[in-house]
């Protein structure tokens, strides 16, 4: 069996076929920028920056939602969703020290966050190193991104639990409800990818061109949330076996990484139907691609 020969076969097959060729040369180019290592700091920095959010964002609610546990508890419970190994004791009641110092320590970490995830997508986007802004340039963009980034999450947050719960407009929770409250949260976390994938790169690209990505962020964070509990237990199980106490810190650093790889997948998705880099040959080298 001459293996040679088949490769070529299925090279000239894939290259043919723009559902082959599209997916192969997102896979490609992902693993020659690297991508995982990018993903690997952004998941470093998030780790650090998620704690003091969670805690400034219940406090917060604690003052905005005195009265109304209900609405509290629904909000809470979906943003943990997020989350779903982050539990304990956090602040049920408004506390403006609590508020000040979280907000404080998640900016700092999220300054960060966003400094480790322009520098992954100017990566991606192949922007030169002397065309990627300063220092100055940098923090001021990364502020710009945890501020809109942040307010966002918060945002899409409270209006899907809103929703999901249904007591804002007297509606019973059944299956329309959950359904609208998923379609609601898929929209605006797909419009709010859109705006901080195109501003966590400085080259020029337009919000069209960002939506695919975007959106396909959005369906893949669903689900992988959907399916959290079950990731979880599976890797928890193994990782306290082998870690003890210190599994819990593991799963969670592989849950922020996996979510990290997603986004960075979607980028690249972004680039290569923008750039038209397909379809990629087997036997390419990332020079040939240049």
């Amino acid at each position: 069996m001459n293996l040679a020969s088949h490769k070529d076969r299925f090279d000239a097959v894939q290259q043919r076929h723009r559902w082959l060729a599209f997916p192969y040369a997102v896979i490609k180019k992902f693993g020659e920028d690297s991508s995982a290592n990018l993903a690997v700091l952004i998941t470093y920095y998030t780790f650090f920056s998620i704690f003091p959010l969670l805690l400034a964002l219940f406090s917060i609610l604690g003052f905005v939602l005195h009265g109304n546990p209900s609405w509290q508890h629904q909000i809470e419970t979906s943003a943990l969703h997020n989350f779903p190994l982050i539990k304990g004791p956090l602040p049920r009641h408004g506390s403006v020290i609590i508020v000040v110092i979280g907000t404080v320590l998640a900016v700092y970490s999220g300054l960060n966050v966003a400094k480790a995830a322009q520098n992954a997508w100017d990566t991606v986007y192949c922007v030169p190193k002397d065309k990627r802004p300063g220092f100055v340039p940098k923090n001021l963009r990364a502020l710009r991104l945890v501020v809109v980034g942040g307010l966002g999450l918060i945002a899409t947050t409270v209006v899907s639990s809103a929703v999901a719960s249904g007591s804002a407009i007297g509606l019973h929770v059944g299956l329309g409800v959950s359904i609208l409250s998923l379609l609601i949260t898929l929209v605006l976390n797909s419009a709010l990818f859109a705006v901080v994938f195109r501003w966590l790169t400085v080259r020029k690209v337009t919000l069209r061109a960002m939506l695919p990505g975007a959106v396909l962020s959005a369906v893949a964070l669903g689900i992988l949330q959907g399916v959290a509990s079950a990731f979880i237990a599976h890797k928890l199980k193994g990782a306290m076996a082998t870690y003890g106490s210190f599994g819990t810190v593991i799963v969670v650093l592989s849950w922020f990484y996996l979510q990290s790889q997603v986004l960075l997948f979607a980028a690249q998705v972004n680039v290569v139907k923008q750039d038209k880099l397909w379809p990629r040959s087997l036997n390419e080298s990332p020079s040939d691609a240049e």
